[in-house]
C-alpha cells in the first residue's frame, strides 16, 4: 500500500513530490506528508487527501528546496491521523523516513534499544527511524551506516525512502518485497513507488531488488547489497504514456477506465495476434502448459474473480482441469497439487503482496509459473517463469474494471492457444469473438442513461442488496457485488442462485434489491424461477439478460457474444450501477474508504 516519492537534484522539490503523490494516490490517501531540505528540514503532514496537504503546505517557504521525500498513506500500524502520518523524524530531527510495508518486529526492537525515546506517533515506521539515529549517536556511525545497521536487524516488508540533514546531496533508499523503483534524469535522480509518478520527468528506471540499498545525489546512483557489493544495472523504458494517466473530460477515472473496454478488447486481439489470423504466446508456454497435468490459478480481490471464468475458458477450450486457489491462504495451507502442476498468477499490479508470498513458496517448491499482470517488469512477472501482459493501460480507479476484462481476455486467448498446441477442435475464431465483445460492450456503454436513471431510482436508500446467477453468471455476480459494495458501502453479496433456497433466502426483507444475471438458456429457466421465489418474499428483482434468454420485462438486455465470452459483456453493466450508484450517493468514487489500489502487505 502507500506510496513513496523522493528527488534530489537541480529543480524544485516540492512541485515534484507533490505531483508525484497525487498520481500515487490510488495507493492510500488516510494521509500525506513531505520533508524538504531548504537548508533546513521543512515538513508538512495532514490526515486526508493529497489536496488537503497541498492546500496546507506554506508554498513560500518552500522555494530553493531541490531535495525531498514524500508519501501517502495506507493505515497499517496506526490510526488515520495527522501525527500517524509519515515522513517520521527521528528526535532529534536529523534523520526523516518515508516507508510502505509492515515492520513485523518493530514491538522488539522498540523494547530492545528505544525505551528512552518518546514516540510521537504509533507507527512501526517511526520505530525504524528512531533506530537509525540510536545507531548513529551510540554507535558514532555516518548516516548510511546506521541505516544499514538498523536494516541488518528489521524483519518483514519495506521501501525506505531516507533522508540525513548532514549529507544533504544524497538521498537514501532501500528495499524488501515492497515495490520501488528509481528514476533516472539529467542533473536529478528520484525513487518512487511506481514509474506513474515521476513518468513526466523521465522514462528510464532503474528496477530495485529483494535488501539492495541504493545511494543518491543529483548526478549519480549507487546500488548495492546490504554487504556493500556494488551491483551494476542497466536501465529499462518505463512504457508508459503521461497522457494516458490524465482524467481528461471525465469525472472520475472509473468512468474512463470503463469506456476503454472495447478498446482494450480490440488492443489485445492485435497484440496477441500471430500468423494465419491465429493468436500466438511463447513456444515454451504452451510446452510448460502441455507438461503441466494441473493448472492453479492464485488470485485475490477482482482477479481472483476473474479466475474463476479463466477456469472455465481453460477446461472447456483446452480440456486442462483449473483450480482457483486465494492467494492470501495459499502460501500459509498449502493443498495436495497434482504431480505437475503450473500456478498462474492473475494480479494487475504484478506487486500484490499475497500473490507474491504464494509465488515465493511456488518458487522455492520448483514449479513452474506464468503472471498474467497489466504491468511489464513488475516483481511478480520477474519472479515467474513465464509472462503474459494485459496490455490494458494505466489503471487508476481503486475499483478495477478494464483490468478484470483484460484478464479474462487474455485466458481466453491463452486457452485458445493451448487448445490449437493440444488439437482440439475449435467452432469458432476467438478473434473474432473478442472483436464482437468489444462491440457489444460499446452497445451496453451507450445506455448508461438508462443505467443511472435506474440507480438514482432504486440504489440510494437500501444498506443490502444481492446479486444472484448460475454457471458464469454466478462468477460474474461475484464481481459485481465486490464492485457495488467497495464503492457504495451497499452490503452486497453473490449468491448461486439454486442455493438461495439452502439459507440465504432468509436475509431477504421487503424491497431487498435482488439482481439476476441469465446469459445462459440451459439455467435460465432454472434462474428465473428464483428470481419469482425472492420476489413472492417482497424483494424488488430485476433481470439483466443477454439478448439470446432476455424477455419482455427484464430490466436490461445484454448483446448477444459467444457463451464462453458472456461475463465480459453481462459485467460491463454491473460495472456501470456500481459507478453510477456510487456517484448518486455523493462518494468518491475512485477512492472508497479503507482501500488502495495496490495492495503491498499481507
Amino acid at each position: 500500500m502507500c506510496g513513496i516519492v523522493g528527488y534530489i537534484g537541480n529543480k524544485e522539490a516540492y512541485p515534484i513530490i507533490i505531483n508525484g503523490l497525487k498520481r500515487l494516490e490510488y495507493r492510500g490517501y488516510d494521509s500525506a506528508g513531505f520533508v524538504v531540505n531548504a537548508g533546513k528540514f521543512i515538513s508538512e503532514k495532514t490526515k486526508g487527501k493529497v489536496s488537503d496537504l497541498e492546500e496546507k503546505s506554506a508554498k513560500d517557504t518552500l522555494s530553493g528546496a531541490t531535495f525531498g521525500i514524500g508519501h501517502t498513506r495506507w493505515a497499517t500500524h496506526g490510526p488515520a491521523t495527522q501525527y500517524n502520518a509519515h515522513p517520521h523524524l527521528s528526535a532529534s530531527g536529523r534523520f526523516a523516513l518515508v516507508h510502505n510495508g509492515v515492520i513485523e518486529n518493530f514491538a522488539d526492537l522498540k523494547a530492545n534499544y528505544l525505551q528512552d525515546v518518546d514516540f510521537k506517533s504509533d507507527t512501526d515506521t517511526e520505530v525504524v527511524v528512531q533506530l537509525i539515529e540510536h545507531f548513529a549517536l551510540k554507535d558514532g556511525l555516518s548516516g548510511k551506516e546506521a541505516f544499514k545497521k538498523a536494516l541488518s536487524l528489521i524483519h518483514g516488508s519495506y521501501a525506505f525512502g531516507l533522508i540525513d540533514s548532514e549529507t544533504p546531496d544524497t538521498l537514501y533508499a532501500a528495499k524488501n518485497k515492497s515495490p520501488l523503483l528509481v528514476g533516472l534524469g539529467q542533473g536529478y535522480n528520484l525513487i518512487a513507488s511506481d514509474a506513474m509518478a515521476t513518468i513526466h520527468l523521465t522514462s528510464d528506471y532503474l528496477e530495485i531488488k529483494d535488501k539492495e540499498f541504493v545511494t543518491l545525489t543529483p548526478s549519480a546512483v549507487t546500488i548495492e547489497t546490504y554487504s556493500g557489493q556494488v551491483v551494476e544495472r542497466a536501465a529499462f523504458k518505463a512504457e508508459l504514456d503521461a497522457a494516458d494517466l490524465e482524467k481528461g473530460a471525465y469525472p472520475y477515472y472509473m468512468i474512463k477506465e470503463i469506456d476503454e473496454q472495447p478498446t482494450v478488447m480490440r488492443r489485445l486481439i492485435q497484440e496477441y495476434q500471430g500468423d494465419k489470423d491465429h493468436f500466438h504466446v511463447s513456444e515454451d508456454l504452451l510446452a510448460a502448459l502441455t507438461e503441466a497435468d494441473r493448472l492453479y490459478v492464485v488470485a485475490c480481490g477482482t482477479s481472483y474473480h476473474a479466475g474463476w471464468v479463466g477456469k472455465n475458458l481453460i477446461e472447456k477450450m483446452a480440456g486442462k482441469p483449473v483450480d482457483v486457489l486465494l492467494a492470501s491462504e495459499f502460501a500459509y495451507d498449502l493443498p495436495i497439487f497434482s504431480s505437475k502442476p503450473l500456478f498462474i498468477f492473475l494480479t494487475q499490479s504484478g506487486e500484490t503482496a499475497d500473490s507474491r508470498q504464494a509465488l515465493v513458496r511456488v518458487n522455492e517448491l520448483g514449479y513452474p509459473s506464468l503472471t498474467i499482470t497489466n504491468v511489464k517488469g513488475s516483481t511478480l512477472s520477474r519472479e515467474a517463469s513465464h509472462t503474459l501482459l494485459l496490455h490494458a493501460g494505466p489503471e487508476i480507479a481503486v475499483a478495477s474494471t478494464k483490468a478484470y476484462t483484460a484478464q479474462i481476455a487474455v485466458m481466453a486467448i491463452l486457452a485458445d492457444c493451448l487448445a490449437r498446441h493440444l488439437g482440439k477442435e475449435t467452432d469458432f475464431d476467438m478473434a473474432h469473438e473478442l472483436s464482437l465483445v468489444a462491440s457489444a460492450m460499446e452497445s451496453i456503454l451507450a445506455e448508461k442513461d438508462q443505467l443511472e436513471a435506474w440507480c438514482n431510482a432504486n440504489l440510494m436508500e437500501p444498506r443490502n442488496a444481492f446479486y444472484i446467477g448460475r454457471l458464469l453468471d454466478y462468477y460474474v455476480s461475484m464481481e459485481a457485488a465486490l464492485k457495488l459494495k467497495e464503492i457504495t458501502y451497499i452490503q452486497t453479496e453473490a449468491f448461486a442462485a439454486g442455493e438461495l433456497k439452502h439459507g440465504t433466502i432468509a436475509l431477504i426483507e421487503e424491497g431487498t434489491p435482488v439482481l439476476a444475471l441469465i446469459s445462459d438458456p440451459s439455467v435460465a429457466a432454472h434462474t428465473r424461477g428464483n428470481v419469482e421465489e425472492v420476489k413472492a418474499r417482497g424483494a424488488q428483482a430485476v433481470v439483466i439478460a443477454s439478448q439470446e434468454v432476455a424477455k419482455e420485462d427484464d430490466f436490461f438486455v445484454v448483446p448477444n457474444v459467444t457463451k464462453l465470452l458472456s461475463p465480459l459483456a453481462m459485467v460491463v453493466v454491473t460495472q456501470l450501477i456500481a459507478y453510477y450508484t456510487a456517484l448518486g450517493r455523493g462518494l468518491d468514487v475512485d477512492k472508497p474508504r479503507n482501500l488502495a489500489k495496490s495492495v503491498t502487505v499481507e
